[in-house]
């Protein structure tokens, strides 16, 4: 089935596979933990019961979503010794230090504190019970900055210089960590599960609404998750304008694909294309539909200065433009929808009919997984418009390589199809089941702590004071 494919190919898409599985959890429990954080100080704060049942209703949730999201992503680890061997070689000694701490401050901070989330309220303390649930929000985000740190630096590599056997060694771990794309990167990335997250609740809460426009809890995540749209959404778009603005000083070429400019501008008045069918062989943009001038206004360059076009570069140098061109358009767009909506919902509430607006809470419904979508599209884009380099400009895809062969990745690949639609797509089907449910739902699925057992008598269960033997 896979025989027409080179090792190189399939050992990108075994990684492309598993790292968009991967994506979807984080860009959720990240936002997701935050919103946790939030419901629990404002219960804290006002007293208020609605606060506490939507902090136990999404509790239970992000601890499956954080489960799935741990296990999906050590898949990828693996990934870098057995296909990605070369790459580990020459970039661990830059790479290999900011993962082991991601794992050692951000990964432990969020698993050391998960459990006194989940099950401690009772147990230690409201006081410490916060500061647990503000550890975990904080440890997500750390994870995110590690990560994010890591492929920044993959995309814009700096502070570094290179031994005698190729090896890419640390010479300033700032210019590593804070490299010139990793701000923008990360405010990026941040926002969009911030905004992935929203709609997912938001969702939730419209559903439950045109089942029940009295439901309570239901109208306060509903009315919470349409301030974070109207909010966030503009802020995102700014910060997305910001890191494309980046993006063009220091990779250009990954621009010119996102736009489909085959064609060099010299006399400027660049076009802004709305529509097109990329054409590599031909180099050109079949059936473009642009907007003359455009594209110089975004990218900040007055309307007579040059813009250059793929044909500035040779073949081998050029990314996908296919790829790159439609994911972009696929994020810009959802971008606009989820504007669209967030104005939508400010509108209904200045009306005062937020809750009582069943076509509003309809399109949330069908808005609710466009986040995931809009993040995949973004990574795509992003990870896609780099090639062909693992880091830009100095290490090309295929001389990261490990040596293995075609049908070795094939075989893997097919068994990671298998299983990752088999366990996660069972876990995703129990995720929804839980969202089904009402807020109000008592246990939803988790205990509300382990169960401790004498022996193999169940009589603690029944009487507390009982002793064995006795």
């Amino acid at each position: 089935m896979l025989d027409g494919f080179s090792a190189e190919i399939l050992a990108r898409f075994q990684f492309a596979f598993t790292v968009s599985f991967h994506i979807i959890f984080p860009s959720f429990s990240i936002g997701l933990a935050s919103y946790l954080a939030v419901l629990n100080g404002l219960w804290m704060r006002t007293r208020d019961e609605i606060y506490l049942t939507l902090f136990n209703y999404w509790k239970k949730i992000f601890a499956v979503a954080f489960g799935m999201g741990v296990v999906s992503g050590i898949v990828m680890s693996y990934q870098f010794g057995t296909n990605w061997s070369v790459f580990s070689d020459k970039a661990g000694p830059v790479v290999g230090p900011l993962m082991a701490y991601e794992v050692l401050s951000a990964f432990f901070l969020e698993a050391g504190f998960l459990g006194i989330m989940l099950f401690g309220r009772e147990r230690v303390g409201e006081k410490l019970h916060m500061f647990a649930t503000a550890m975990v929000a904080f440890g997500t985000l750390m994870s995110a900055t590690w990560i994010l740190s890591v492929n920044s630096w993959m995309q814009t590599p700096t502070g570094y210089s290179i031994n005698e056997v190729g090896q890419f060694v640390p010479e300033d771990w700032w210019q590593i960590v804070f490299n010139p794309s990793f701000p923008f990167r990360l405010a990026h990335m941040v926002l969009a599960a911030f905004l992935t997250t929203a709609l997912v609740v938001g969702a939730v809460g419209a559903l439950h609404l045109l089942r029940d426009k009295a439901d309570k809890e239901a109208r306060r995540m509903f009315s919470m998750a349409m301030w974070m749209a109207v909010i966030v959404t503009p802020i995102q778009i700014f910060a997305g304008h910001e890191h494309g603005l980046n993006t063009l000083e220091h990779q250009p070429v990954k621009i010119m694909a996102m736009e489909g400019h085959y064609e060099s501008h010299p006399e400027g008045w660049a076009p802004l294309y709305l529509f097109g069918i990329p054409n590599d062989e031909e180099q050109r943009l079949d059936y473009a539909i642009g907007i003359p001038g455009l594209g110089n206004i975004i990218f900040e360059k007055p309307l007579d200065k040059p813009v250059m076009g793929l044909d500035t570069i040779p073949d081998e140098d050029q990314p996908p433009v296919g790829i790159v061109f439609w994911s972009f358009r696929v994020m810009v767009g959802l971008g606009m929808l989820m504007l669209g909506l967030g104005l939508w919902s400010a509108w209904a509430r200045w009306r005062g009919h937020l809750y009582t607006a069943p076509w509003l809470h309809r399109a949330c419904v069908v808005m609710g997984p466009t986040g995931f979508v809009a993040v995949l599209a973004g990574w795509i884009t992003t990870e896609v418009g780099r090639q062909p380099y693992t880091v830009y400009g100095l290490l090309r895809t295929s001389d990261s390589l490990a040596p293995v062969d075609a049908p070795a990745v094939a075989a893997s690949l097919i068994a990671f199809i298998v299983v990752y639609f088999a366990v996660f797509g069972a876990g995703t089907y129990y995720l929804l089941r839980m969202m089904n449910k009402r807020p109000a739902t008592p246990k939803l699925g988790l205990r509300d702590g382990p169960i401790r057992t004498a022996g193999i008598t169940p009589a603690t269960q029944i009487t507390p004071d009982f002793i064995p033997g006795e």
